[in-house]
């Protein structure tokens, strides 16, 4: 696969959002090397002016120097909405690191969301700013499902790098997102993770934009006997699959003494306490604010 790789001036790349769990999105870079199948990002491209295909190019972004980040002091600032800050090019180009570097001390709350165990090489910086937390996203425990996804790193790596996080003191976040009907196994993936994060984030399989007709045959070649529920929920718009899930694992939460919610993202539980598992199903806001994002910084 040839990779197309720019670097671009930007005039800021801390955006004013409305995505529910934060006051700004940042983005260090335009598009995104993972190649997720499902990446719901690439709707980005038409805004961006490639011809390329979604994965295959990065705009490596350099933008003004911050000369007052106190001024963001007490906001949330959400590393990685539209695309991964440690995708392989962080370890060359070092624009999530830069940032981080330029925001030290000014008392800003930094999430970041990723797929790499780059982060990793960030905790020194990360340590230093009041209750910063990382977020994996892991779908499958599956290596084999997880290769025909995307080109991150083995899930076996995100989880190492999510336990070394959280045994540094950092506030870690597992992203169960997209979560694929008759695939994910959800509760699974709460075993694995309970012991070293604070926040399980559920978000279901949206079939949207160019990647729904992937998707769909992907399922029709490998899971053929899924074919009529993927149907019902995706071309008959039946949430009953959904709803159903839902209570399993409200059921799930109460046995093993886990806080379930929806649509609540809340910090304040101590660090040692049991994960919350918040539900986002149908959570829609991320597209829209996405989209504002990618105008402002242009």
């Amino acid at each position: 696969m040839e990779l197309h790789i720019r670097e671009i001036e930007t005039k800021n790349v801390i955006t004013k959002t409305d995505i529910p769990v934060c006051d700004y999105a940042v983005n260090p870079y335009v598009g995104c090397t993972h190649g997720c199948r499902y990446c719901y990002a690439s709707f980005m491209k038409r805004f961006t002016n490639h011809p390329e295909d979604w994965g295959t190019f990065l705009d490596v972004k350099y933008w003004p120097e911050i000369r007052r980040p106190e001024t963001y002091a007490g906001r949330e600032l959400f590393f990685g909405t539209v695309t991964d800050p440690y995708l392989p090019q962080e370890e060359t180009y070092r624009r999530t690191r830069a940032l981080l570097e330029q925001l030290k001390g000014s008392g800003v709350k930094i999430s970041i969301q990723t797929k790499s165990d780059l982060v990793l090489r960030d905790v020194d910086l990360l340590r230093s700013f009041p209750d910063a937390r990382v977020g994996f996203s892991i779908n499958t425990l599956d290596e084999g499902f997880r290769a025909d996804m995307d080109r991150a790193v083995s899930v076996e790596r995100r989880l190492s790098a999510m336990k070394a996080l959280h045994d540094a003191g950092i506030r870690t976040t597992c992203f169960i997102s997209p979560i694929f009907p008759g695939i994910t196994n959800v509760p699974a993936i709460i075993d694995r993770v309970k012991e070293q994060c604070q926040l399980v984030w559920l978000e279901n399989l949206n079939l949207r934009g160019s990647f729904q007709s992937v998707i769909l045959a992907y399922v029709r070649e490998t899971h053929p006997e899924l074919v009529p529920l993927y149907d019902e929920i995706y071309k008959k718009k039946n949430r009953v699959y959904w709803e159903a899930l839902d209570a399993e694992l409200r059921a799930y939460a109460a046995r093993e003494g886990l806080f379930y919610v929806r649509d609540d993202d809340s910090m304040l539980r101590p660090f040692d306490a049991p994960p919350a598992i918040v539900n986002y199903f149908y959570h829609e806001e991320v597209k829209k604010s996405a989209k504002n994002c990618v105008k402002a910084e242009r």
